[in-house]
């Protein structure tokens, strides 16, 4: 019997060509989808979202039953669901797998693809959500970054069993690789945003503590009237004149009542008022526009602005002239001003806190200072009490004080009880900013790192408000003065009951060359109470 070969030849030739068609309409396809998927991962570092959109182009583009990505969990090391494609899917926040569970588990584990011609014929699918078709082919690929294990895995459902599995396996290995790149760049930002976010942090509680109650030293009446006016105030946006002589620590208080208020999130803006004339003290609040003077290259925002939403200090508001403080006002009361130059209205939200150590109602009585501009800044006055009214709170600065020393110059300082009370002794009328001039230039002069009275430098201060005895002391102080001169010179009554008791147990210790039996008959004590004493007062025995 005759075949004819040509008919079969024909039939054959017009198969292979719509299987070359049905290749090419394919990876016609797979090209576009590809470059749909590259756009939407380059578009976007919300991860979730990202992935979601990409099955969704696939699903468009490729007719794709289900498409599903699964991350390591880098914590639990499970599989969890990032993102998937299908509406009707159970909800899937809590499905996870662990490595090696089923054929998810096991591509995760071996870091290699997983092909399926039917879903059916392998019984260690698991089908967690109940989503796959079980007629349907199934691949699985590892998600991977670099050439380290996977880090995920990356699965699809073909919407058809044909010859093409292999290329279509190609083609989901080629996504699993951006998908890949995605998470590496999503994982390094959001690792680079954590450290941001870990050193503002640290940077915030370092500042606050800085700039907290804890900064400031004191535990006096006074200084505790002033914490709980700082701690009353901080709370709202009231207006705050801090007032006290200069060196009591003003700025302190105004770092301490924004860096307590809700505002500490916000800018904190500082201004020396007496630093500048009126015409570029104008510029530097309200900033200016460009061209508006010569030099006037650029726009510039003022104080006012910069500090929009948080805190303006005003340092030395006393200084400013009469002319300037009716501008002034006007910001203070409306919150709005004009640049320099411009015309449009600038609206602000600045909570104002100033401070001054001039008597500004004497000034108002006498037209140098605007009436309605003093009650509009004096709304919450708190005063700083001079370092002569608060002497008790002198050891602690000092020690705190030469602490601060000692960082600066890389070094163990100490200061000893004598050179404590030596401090005491003084009326500081430059407050506590000479005290730390008082302090560095002991430190200076310590060889050895222990502060003592014999380096206590009071030829550098205002001697003649000091006592005869100290006023003597201070005659003979400097560096080759002898602790023993020192403790003659500067002897005192121990009945004066105005001496501070721990005081008076340090001088006659002194007195006793630091024997504690004959101290204690000095001061009509018994032995076990001058050793109770020194224990309780923290005082340093002297070792010969």
């Amino acid at each position: 019997m005759r075949v004819d070969t040509r008919t079969d030849t024909r039939t054959d030739s017009r198969t292979d060509s719509r299987t070359d068609t049905r290749r090419a309409d394919l990876l016609e396809a797979q090209l576009a989808a590809l470059f749909d998927v590259s756009r939407i991962l380059s578009r976007s570092l919300q991860l979730r979202e990202t992935l979601r959109a990409v099955l969704q182009t696939l699903h468009e583009r490729e007719r794709l039953c289900l498409g599903m990505v699964s991350l390591l969990d880098e914590e639990s090391g499970d599989l969890l669901i990032s993102a998937l494609h299908d509406d009707d899917a159970a909800p899937f926040e809590k499905v996870r797998y662990r490595r090696g569970e089923g054929v998810i588990g096991h591509i995760l584990e071996t870091n290699q693809e997983w092909l399926l011609e039917r879903v059916s014929d392998e019984p260690r699918f698991l089908d967690k959500l109940g989503m796959f078709n079980r007629d349907l082919p199934f691949i699985g690929v590892p998600i991977r970054i670099g050439d380290g294990p996977a880090a995920g895995v990356f699965a699809i459902q073909p919407p058809v069993r044909d010859e093409h599995l292999q290329q279509r396996a190609r083609f989901t290995e080629m996504v699993a690789n951006l998908i890949g790149q995605a998470v590496l760049l999503a994982r390094s930002v959001e690792a680079e945003r954590r450290a941001l976010r870990e050193e503002r942090d640290a940077l915030r509680r370092h500042v606050k503590g800085t700039h907290g109650f804890d900064s400031i030293i004191g535990h006096t009446q006074r200084m505790r009237i002033v914490f709980e006016q700082v701690r009353q105030v901080a709370k709202w946006n009231t207006t705050v004149l801090v007032r006290g002589e200069s060196g009591t620590g003003k700025e302190l208080i105004a770092n301490a009542i924004h860096y307590n208020s809700p505002r500490a999130q916000s800018t904190f803006v500082k201004l020396n008022c007496a630093a500048l004339p009126d015409n570029l003290l104008e510029s530097e609040l309200f900033g200016h526009e460009k061209g508006a003077f010569t030099g006037a290259v650029n726009l510039r925002k003022g104080r006012f602005e910069q500090a929009d939403g948080g805190t303006l200090f005003l340092d030395e508001i006393g200084e400013i002239s009469p002319a300037f403080q009716a501008k002034l006002l006007r910001v203070l009361q409306e919150g709005e001003f004009e640049r320099v130059g411009g015309s449009r209205t600038m609206k602000v939200d600045v909570r104002v806190i100033a401070a001054t150590n001039r008597n500004l109602e004497q000034e108002v009585k006498a037209g140098e200072f605007r009436e309605d501009l003093y009650y509009r800044l004096n709304v919450m006055p708190i005063v700083m009490p001079a370092l002569r009214e608060r002497i008790e709170d002198v050891p602690e600065l000092a020690q705190f004080l030469v602490a601060k020393v000692a960082k600066q110059q890389g070094r163990e300082l100490t200061i000893t009880d004598s050179a404590l009370r030596v401090l005491m002794r003084y009326d500081w009328p430059g407050n506590v900013r000479e005290l730390e001039n008082c302090m560095e230039r002991a430190a200076v002069m310590s060889e050895c790192g222990i502060i003592d009275r014999d380096v206590i430098d009071l030829t550098g201060l205002d001697v003649g408000n000091l006592p005869e005895p100290r006023a003597a002391f201070s005659s003979a102080a400097g560096l080759g003065a002898s602790s023993s001169a020192g403790a003659t010179d500067d002897a005192i009554d121990f009945d004066d009951p105005d001496v501070d008791e721990r005081e008076r147990v340090i001088a006659a210790l002194e007195q006793a060359g630091w024997v504690q039996a004959k101290a204690a008959r000095l001061l009509n004590m018994t032995p076990r109470q001058i050793a109770y004493r020194i224990q309780t007062m923290n005082i340093k025995v002297k070792q010969f």
